[in-house]
């Protein structure tokens, strides 16, 4: 297997991706096909995983079924430093223990949104991270106020990066301007882009990873996009980037795990169904997800 950007120091940069996973007709998890998706993710110019995200459908797992997964990438993958999972817990006590599994597995560093249970204020937030960050394996903090509704503002990151809680952010917010305010306020955070359809935006702000959806159908040319924005290559770039917007942006919509397995089913690749309460998509959303894919394909893209 071959990355192009894999950092060994620091392996959660580059393009990790966020993992769809495949599920038989019955609903059951089907490992065997997961770590075949793993395996051609990373084959085809991708540098890591991150299983067990919400595209993971994480929610929906039992225990075993989340640990089996983590297990799975890691084997798939070859080496744990490729392997970034979600440790998202409702509890502080949880997320620790989906933290201490990934190091027992070997993992490079693992994936925490702040307490979800309820709208947390700041010394939870620390409490939180501090104790994740305690399994001693690097933190990614993810930032998602829109669903959590617990807001990682940059001076808030600043404060956990000093702490040593968290070595770099998955930044959801939509707001490309964070970019700079992070920069300056805790230059040694590694930022990462979070949203796919920001990706153009924040990597020409500085970012040095992306935590990516759609590479789950076009591996290929999201990772040549991913590599072009970053080294300000806008001549390659930006024409990518139009092209493949149409389908980028259903990342960042409710529907993002349908639609990513959708055009994953549609070009080839085990999407799947999801599990409950998700369900297919219908109507016209369906149709646009199908419209947007099979331009893509159209477009060359793979």
């Amino acid at each position: 297997m071959t990355a192009t950007s894999w950092n060994t120091d620091r392996p959660w940069r580059g393009i990790m991706v966020a993992t769809a996973l495949p599920l038989r007709e019955d609903l059951s998890v089907d490992y065997d096909a997961y770590a075949d998706h793993v395996r051609w993710l990373l084959d085809s110019g991708c540098d890591g995983v991150v299983p067990n995200g919400s595209l993971g459908e994480y929610q929906t797992l039992t225990a075993e079924e989340r640990a089996r997964v983590v297990r799975t990438a890691v084997e798939a993958a070859g080496d744990g430093a490729r392997v970034m999972p979600g440790v998202a817990a409702y509890g502080s006590a949880e997320a620790r223990r989906w933290a201490d599994q990934a190091a027992e597995a070997g993992c490079g560093s693992v994936l925490l949104l702040p307490p979800n249970a309820y709208r947390a204020d700041e010394h939870a937030v620390r409490a939180h991270y501090a104790e994740v960050a305690a399994a001693g394996v690097p933190v990614v903090a993810y930032n998602n106020p829109i669903d959590t509704k617990t807001d990682l503002t940059p001076a808030l990151l600043a404060g956990l990066h000093r702490e040593g809680s968290i070595v770099a952010v998955k930044e959801f917010s939509g707001d490309v301007r964070r970019a700079y305010e992070i920069s300056e306020l805790a230059p040694e955070l590694d930022l990462l882009i979070g949203a796919d359809d920001v990706l153009h935006e924040l990597a020409t702000a500085g970012a040095v990873g992306w935590i990516a959806g759609y590479p789950n159908a076009f591996p290929t040319t999201c990772a040549e996009l991913y590599h072009a924005a970053v080294a300000g290559d806008l001549e390659t770039a930006l024409p990518l980037y139009r092209s493949l917007h149409p389908l980028l942006r259903w990342d960042s919509k409710t529907e993002f795990v349908q639609s990513i397995k959708l055009s994953m089913d549609i070009v080839g690749r085990h999407g799947g169904p999801t599990r409950p309460p998700r369900f297919p998509l219908t109507g016209e959303t369906e149709a646009q997800v199908h419209a947007a894919t099979e331009k893509a394909v159209a477009d060359g893209h793979r």
